[in-house]
Parts: C-alpha cells; sequence; structure tokens
C-alpha cells in the first residue's frame, strides 16, 4: 500500500518523535522514505538578506535530512533526501505530486511548539493542499503503536469516505486489525423543525455503516459499527477515541457537502489537530 512515503521534516522535537512511527511504517511495508526539508524563503527576515541566510538554511536542512537518513539506514529503510526552497506547504505537496508519492507522514507540531493549535498550521495547510493521502502524527504524548490494531473510520456515505474505507480496509487485511465504522448523525446545523426526522437520518447512517461493515468484512476484515448524533461530527470522533483503543483514524477530506476540505474547521482538520492518535486524511479522486 505504501511503497513511496514522504516525510517533510525540520529536525525538531516533533519531526523526531513523529519519525519514529514513520519507520516503523515504512519497514513494514519495505517503503522508501523520501526525505524533504524546506528551505523557507517566504518571510521578509529570509529574502531580504539575499544568498548568504538561503546558504545557511540549506546547511542546516541538508543536516536534518542527512542525520534522519542514518536513523532510516539503523533500521534498513531505504531513503531518498531533499531540501528545497520555497514556501513550506506549497513545497511539500508539488514534491509529493512529482515524485510519486503514496502518502505523506508530517507531524502535527514543529519547531514552534504551537502548529497544531493555529489555524492554517503547515500540517493543515498540507491535509487541505495534498492530491495524495496524508498521515498527521502527534509528537506531544498520543499514542503511536504499530501495527494498527484499531482503524476509525468515520463516513458519511460519500465517494470520499468510501476511498478512506478501502485504505483503512487494506491496511487492517494487512495486519489482523478491526475495522470500527462510525457515522454521525450532525444535529449542528437543524433546526428545531427538523428533529422530527432525526429517525429517518439515524437509519440512513445505519444502513450507511452497514454498508461499510460489508466492505470491511467481505476483505476478511472485523468491523464494528456505531451510529451517534451529534451537534459536532469532530467532537464525536474525539469522544469515541477516548472511549475504544483506537490506534489510527482514517477519513476523507471532502464530506457529501463537496466543500469540506476547503473550508478552515473542516471535520478533517479539528480531528487532525485533537486526536490523540495519528489521522490518515484520504483527499476525493478528483484531486489527484
Amino acid at each position: 500500500m505504501f511503497d513511496r512515503i514522504l516525510f517533510p521534516t525540520d529536525g525538531g522535537d516533533g519531526a523526531d518523535a513523529a519519525f519514529d512511527h514513520v519507520l516503523d511504517v515504512a519497514a513494514d511495508h519495505e517503503a522508501t522514505v523520501h526525505l524533504l526539508n524546506v528551505a523557507d524563503t517566504t518571510h521578509d527576515s529570509v529574502t531580504r538578506v539575499g544568498r548568504t541566510v538561503i546558504d545557511v538554511l540549506e546547511s542546516e536542512g541538508e543536516r536534518v535530512v542527512e542525520s534522519a537518513a542514518e536513523r532510516a539506514a539503523e533500521r534498513g529503510v531505504d531513503t531518498e533526501t531533499a531540501v528545497l526552497q520555497g514556501g513550506v506547504s506549497e513545497t511539500i505537496t508539488t514534491y509529493a505530486s512529482e515524485n510519486a508519492v503514496d502518502v505523506i507522514a508530517i507531524p502535527t507540531r514543529g519547531r514552534t511548539g504551537l502548529d497544531r493549535l493555529l489555524l492554517g498550521s503547515t500540517t493543515e495547510r498540507v491535509v487541505r493542499r495534498s492530491s495524495v493521502p496524508v498521515l498527521s502524527v502527534q509528537p506531544d504524548g498520543g499514542r503511536m503503536p504499530y501495527p494498527y490494531r484499531n482503524i476509525l473510520v468515520p463516513t458519511d456515505g460519500s465517494e470520499c469516505a468510501g476511498e478512506a474505507l478501502d485504505r483503512a480496509v487494506t491496511l487492517a487485511a494487512r495486519n489482523g486489525a478491526t475495522v470500527h465504522v462510525l457515522s454521525v448523525v450532525d444535529l449542528g446545523g437543524l433546526g428545531i423543525e427538523a428533529y422530527s426526522g432525526i429517525e429517518t437520518l439515524v437509519e440512513t447512517a445505519e444502513e450507511t455503516v452497514a454498508e461499510a461493515a460489508a466492505v470491511a468484512e467481505a476483505a476478511g476484515v472485523e468491523a464494528v459499527e456505531h451510529v451517534e448524533a451529534g451537534s459536532s461530527p469532530a467532537r464525536v470522533i474525539r469522544a469515541y477515541l477516548a472511549d475504544h483503543d483506537v490506534d489510527l483514524v482514517a477519513m476523507g477530506t471532502r464530506g457529501r457537502t463537496g466543500v469540506e476540505r476547503y473550508l478552515l474547521g473542516s471535520v478533517a482538520e479539528r480531528t487532525v489537530r485533537t486526536a490523540p492518535v495519528p489521522v490518515l486524511t484520504v483527499p476525493d479522486a478528483d484531486s489527484a
């Protein structure tokens, strides 16, 4: 499933912690890890002073990726390294597209230590822009076991959610994991008059979950079905994670509205920002 994994790194503590998890995944899949450092040329403090500072950034970047490559070699994982200039998120997603990367693995916190708390962080920008799946890893005390034994797939029955389900089922079949299929009946946008139709919404969600579970079971994967009504799908997802021994969330970046992946505060971005476990976000095929 993963032959080429892109790991952008700035050499910070967050990147180091996440890299151990990436190496676990890469070793299992016999994948090549592309180690990328971006010399960020978008800040005035960098672009004003000219080539000297860029040389320093690139030298530091070379040190970062070579150090990571040495760690990978100790695990028997093949690597390719690159240091590029540009805006960080744009350079990461362009590199992924141009190098046939299967997944971008990226920590939710960089050197600032605040990335995961900020709208528009590098990780969220990558999730929003990427045409390939993104594995977001929470390095601050989050759970990062591997192989994954329990994978949560939130679904609304959309094509994008189906693509995330397919990825989750493939991963689960590889290591004998269980897939938990969750559908949230979103009450947040409903007026009081719509509550009379809640039973119909729940029934539809139950059908969606049953269909997804059938896909997993057809592949020989055990499935757990769950439907819940709530005012915030992201909050329901977090509660499910707190109550179950989930190792990975796999979800689409665009739901039935067709615009979710472009909005700050989407369900996917909120989950990436707050989940205590890795989150695999899968874009719809049209974004590829």
